[in-house]
C-alpha cells in the first residue's frame, strides 16, 4: 500500500515534471538567442553548452546594430503603446459596465449579460474583413489608435465578464450599508468596492495586457508600415534562427516582469474570481 509520503512524493515528482515540459522549450529559445551562428548550425550534435556566449543577436535586433530589416526597436515602442494604450481604455470601460451588471443581476439583466457573452465567443476574423473597410474609411488603418481601439474591443468583453465575477464576490450589505450613510453610486464604487477588488482589477489588466501584446491577427491586417511584436516575428522567423530566439526571448521579459510586480493581486484576483459559494 502506497503511503501519504509516497503519494507527494509522486505527486511532487509529476509537478516538476509537468513544469519542465513546459519550460524547457523557453530555456532552449533563451539558450539559441545568445549562441553564434556556428554554434546554432553544429550539425551531427546538440550543442548544449559548447560555445562562448554572445549578445550579438540581441544587439542586432534589439539596438538596430545590423541590417535593418533584423531592428525590431521600433516594434517594442509600438507593441508597449498599444498593449498599454488598450489596457487602460478596457480598464476605464469595463469597470462601470461590470459594476452595473452586478448591481442589477436580475433577470432583466440576463440579455445584456448573453449579449456580451456573445462578443466574447465570437472570433475576431469574423469582424476583421468588414473592420479593414470602416478603418479604411476613417483613416484609422496603420495607425496605432486604430490598433488600439481594435484591441479594446476584443478584450472588453472579458474584462467585463472578469470583473463582474470579483464585483459579485463583494457582499451586497457592504454597498447598502454606505448608501445608508449617503454615498452615491460612483463615491460606492471608488472608496468601498474598487479597494475590495483592487485585485482582480490588477489580474484583469495583466490578462488584457498580455493578450494585446501577443495578438497577431488584428495586428498582420490594420497595419502596413507600423508593425507589432508578433508581426515582426513571423517576418524575422524566417530568416535565421538566431535573431528570431532573442528577439522572442526578449518580447516574453514586459509580460513577465508586469506578472512579477502585480504577483501578489493577480493570484489574490484569479482567487477571488474562481471562489464561489
Amino acid at each position: 500500500m502506497t503511503s501519504p509520503l509516497q503519494l507527494r512524493l509522486l505527486r511532487d515528482a509529476a509537478a516538476i515534471l509537468t513544469v519542465g515540459c513546459f519550460m524547457f522549450p523557453l530555456f532552449w529559445w533563451g539558450l539559441t538567442s545568445i549562441k553564434p551562428v556556428s554554434a546554432i548550425f553544429d550539425y551531427g550534435r546538440i550543442n548544449w553548452f559548447d560555445f562562448t556566449p554572445t549578445l550579438g543577436n540581441y544587439r542586432v535586433t534589439l539596438l538596430g546594430e545590423g541590417p535593418a530589416f533584423f531592428s525590431s526597436n521600433q516594434a517594442i515602442v509600438s507593441s508597449v503603446l498599444v498593449a498599454l494604450g488598450s489596457t487602460l481604455l478596457v480598464l476605464l470601460a469595463a469597470l462601470p459596465a461590470a459594476y452595473a451588471l452586478s448591481l442589477v443581476a436580475n433577470r432583466s439583466s440576463r440579455p445584456v449579460f448573453l449579449w456580451v457573452l456573445f462578443q466574447r465567443i465570437m472570433p475576431p476574423i469574423a469582424v476583421l474583413v468588414p473592420l479593414v473597410f470602416i478603418y479604411h474609411q476613417m483613416g484609422l488603418r496603420d495607425t496605432h489608435a486604430g490598433v488600439i481601439f481594435a484591441h479594446t474591443a476584443a478584450n472588453l468583453p472579458f474584462a467585463i465578464l472578469l470583473l463582474k465575477s470579483f464585483l459579485d464576490d463583494v457582499p451586497r450589505e457592504v454597498g447598502e450599508a454606505a448608501a445608508i450613510d449617503g454615498a452615491t453610486r460612483c463615491q460606492t464604487f471608488f472608496r468601498i468596492y474598487a479597494p475590495l477588488v483592487r485585485g482582480g482589477i490588477a489580474a484583469t489588466a495583466v490578462l488584457c495586457f498580455i493578450f494585446s501584446w501577443t495578438e497577431f491577427l488584428m495586428a498582420l491586417f490594420l497595419t502596413n508600415t507600423i508593425r507589432l511584436l508578433p508581426v515582426q516575428l513571423s517576418l524575422v522567423v524566417t530568416q535565421t534562427w538566431g535573431f528570431t530566439s532573442a528577439l522572442s526571448t526578449a518580447s516574453i521579459l514586459p509580460g513577465f516582469i508586469f506578472i512579477l510586480l502585480v504577483q501578489r493581486h493577480l493570484v489574490r484576483g484569479l482567487t477571488m474570481g474562481l471562489a464561489k459559494g
